[in-house]
C-alpha cells in the first residue's frame, strides 16, 4: 500500500512539471543531504535510518532500471545496476560497520548522478545534424518601389 503512494506522489509530480530526471534528482540530492546530516552526528538511529532511505531509493531505481519498460540503452542500464550492487554492498558494510567516511562515498555517488540527471541532454541523434533551412519571410514592397524585408 505504501509503494502505490509512493508510485502516485511520483506521477503527480510529474503531471505538476516536474520530469522525471528533476524527480530523480531531487530524490538523490534529498538521500545525499540525509546521509551528510547522519555523518555530521554520533545519532546511531539517524545514521542508520539515512542509510536505510538511500538503500530504498536506489532499490527502486533498480527495480526501475530492470523493468521491461525501461528506456535506457542496455549498456547504460547494465551501469547502473552494476552501481546498484555497489550501493548494496557498501550499505550492508556501513550498517555492519558504521564509520562516517563509508556514508561520504554514497554521499558523491549521489550527488554526482543527481548532477548528471540535470545536466541538459539533446535528443538522440540530434548532435550533429542540420536544421531545416526555414523559409525566408515574403518581401513585401510598398508602392514607391522600395524593398523591405
Amino acid at each position: 500500500m505504501q509503494q502505490n503512494s509512493r508510485s502516485q506522489a511520483y506521477r503527480s509530480s510529474q503531471r505538476l512539471g516536474s520530469s522525471a530526471r528533476d524527480t530523480e534528482a531531487q530524490a538523490l540530492l534529498e538521500a545525499a543531504r540525509r546521509l551528510d546530516t547522519a555523518a555530521g552526528t554520533e545519532d546511531q538511529d539517524a545514521y542508520r535510518a539515512a542509510l536505510r532511505l538511500n538503500w530504498r531509493l536506489w532499490t527502486i531505481i533498480q527495480a526501475d532500471v530492470s523493468g521491461e519498460g525501461s528506456p535506457l540503452p542496455v549498456d547504460v542500464r547494465q551501469n547502473i545496476l552494476s552501481l546498484s550492487v555497489f550501493i548494496d554492498k557498501h550499505t550492508v558494510s556501513a550498517l555492519a560497520e558504521p564509520n562516517n567516511r563509508k556514508l561520504r562515498v554514497l554521499i558523491d555517488i549521489n550527488r554526482n548522478i543527481a548532477a548528471g540527471l540535470m545536466t541538459n541532454v539533446e535528443p538522440a541523434g540530434a548532435e550533429g545534424v542540420a536544421a531545416e533551412p526555414s523559409q525566408p519571410a515574403p518581401v513585401r514592397r510598398p508602392v514607391g518601389g522600395d524593398v523591405i524585408a
